[in-house]
């Protein structure tokens, strides 16, 4: 370790997802290929052009009466720190500058007048939504609230709005803030529920979203050459992460090493990347020159994936000016093919299942690619999954407004054997 660089090291990990609200069952579906898309049931979706979305099983999650991003968000962390084990585990845990939360948010879509207006039209939150918070519910902080008051977590907490980079950029700056001493542990990931009749209102308007309604398990198709847009999905993914001397005492399970974080801005146009990837080659350059690592080292990627008609070939561009002659042999997948676009929680959720894989031994498929596009010619694992040995991961979020936020995750015990 150099002085003032601590190695820091995932040791839990939570997840609220379309696929269920456990990561084992998260990711065992992954692998099968199974699909979380279907219908709209939250609100009557009749008049929209889109009218399926990737809907979160709530009879899973608890919801402790709460707004729902910030239900998923609780429960994710809830479920990261029983898995870490950490409560009470370190000495003085209650000192101020210990902890942190790092959460990446969604947009607020309901003021009181908008709840107002829907309610008038019959549209009603889901059960336990609201009783609590009612005059709350619009702070974007409030689930690091909650998660800070009822874990200790004094350090200044961070929220982070870049968009669909959000929950990447939430674990990169909570990685970067453990790695130079500022925090002890930190949860970091992201929350985010769109599905709603202004957040479908807005996407629509955008024609941003597929419209093959009448077959939703099949809508999601990253890198085909008949993708028509995103699925919207929503969830939660939270990591508990920590010094590696803290976990290595305390006897806890080092389920994957954060090895470096990038971020870049495209600078390009608010509502489609630029043409061949810039800001999202940059993010994945500085990501491994973070870690210390070169492109070599990379054993897959968890791409950003939306299976929208310029995103796909705009990050195929960039990760083909990343690999060099690799790029046609290092399978990139597309979690979102299942799940939808989780939106600032998408990042997070896809970390972990970057993470998930990676122990596994087995890279979860792309559902979906059945016509694969020319101009995306990558090994994106069409259709069934695959056992890959797998030291080094990246992961990758791009957002609306041209933000571009990568992590590296491995083990760097594996990645410096082989180099």
């Amino acid at each position: 370790m150099t002085a003032g660089r601590h190695r820091v090291v995932v040791t839990g990990m939570g997840v609220v997802t379309p696929l269920g609200c456990d990561v084992a069952r998260f990711g065992a579906a992954l692998r099968e290929g199974r699909s979380g898309v279907g219908p709209v049931t939250r609100f009557d979706a009749s008049g929209f052009s889109t009218r399926i979305a990737a809907e979160v099983p709530l009879g899973e999650c608890a919801l402790e009466g709460l707004e729902i991003k910030t239900a998923f968000a609780v429960a994710a962390a809830k479920s990261a720190m029983t898995q870490g084990q950490l409560c009470g585990s370190l000495p003085g845990l209650d000192e101020p500058g210990r902890a942190l939360v790092s959460l990446g948010v969604g947009l607020e879509l309901f003021s009181m007048d908008d709840l107002v207006a829907s309610r008038r039209e019959g549209f009603t939150m889901p059960a336990g939504g609201l009783e609590r918070y009612t005059l709350m519910q619009t702070p974007a902080d409030l689930p690091l609230h909650l998660i800070a008051e009822r874990y200790g977590c004094r350090e200044a907490y961070e929220v982070h709005v870049s968009a669909c980079a959000a929950g990447t950029d939430a674990i990169g700056a909570a990685f970067r803030a453990v790695r130079r001493g500022a925090a002890r542990w930190a949860l970091c990931g992201g929350t985010d529920s769109m599905i709603n009749p202004l957040g479908f209102a807005g996407f629509c308007t955008l024609d941003a979203m597929s419209r093959r309604n009448d077959e939703p398990a099949r809508a999601s198709r990253p890198f085909d050459r008949t993708r028509d847009g995103f699925v919207l999905g929503e969830g939660a993914g939270v990591l508990l992460i920590e010094r590696l001397e803290d976990a290595q005492a305390r006897g806890a399970t080092v389920l994957a090493e954060i090895l470096g974080y990038g971020n870049a801005l495209d600078a390009h146009a608010i509502t489609e990347p630029h043409p061949q990837g810039a800001g999202a080659l940059s993010a994945m350059q500085r990501a491994l020159r973070d870690a210390r690592l070169d492109a070599s080292a990379i054993d897959a990627v968890n791409a950003h994936g939306t299976s929208t008609p310029k995103n796909d070939p705009a990050e195929t561009a960039a990760l083909r000016a990343l690999l060099g002659d690799r790029a046609r042999s290092v399978p990139v997948v597309s979690t979102k093919s299942m799940i939808g676009h989780l939106i600032s929680a998408a990042g997070a959720v896809e970390a972990v299942a970057a993470i998930d894989c990676m122990n596994a031994g087995v890279i979860h498929p792309t559902i979906n690619l059945v016509e694969p596009d020319p101009a995306c010619d990558l090994d994106y694992v069409p259709g069934v999954a695959r056992e890959v040995a797998q030291r080094v991961v990246l992961s990758c979020s791009y957002g609306f407004g041209g933000m571009n936020a990568a992590l590296v995750l491995g083990h760097r015990s594996r990645a410096e054997r082989r180099s």
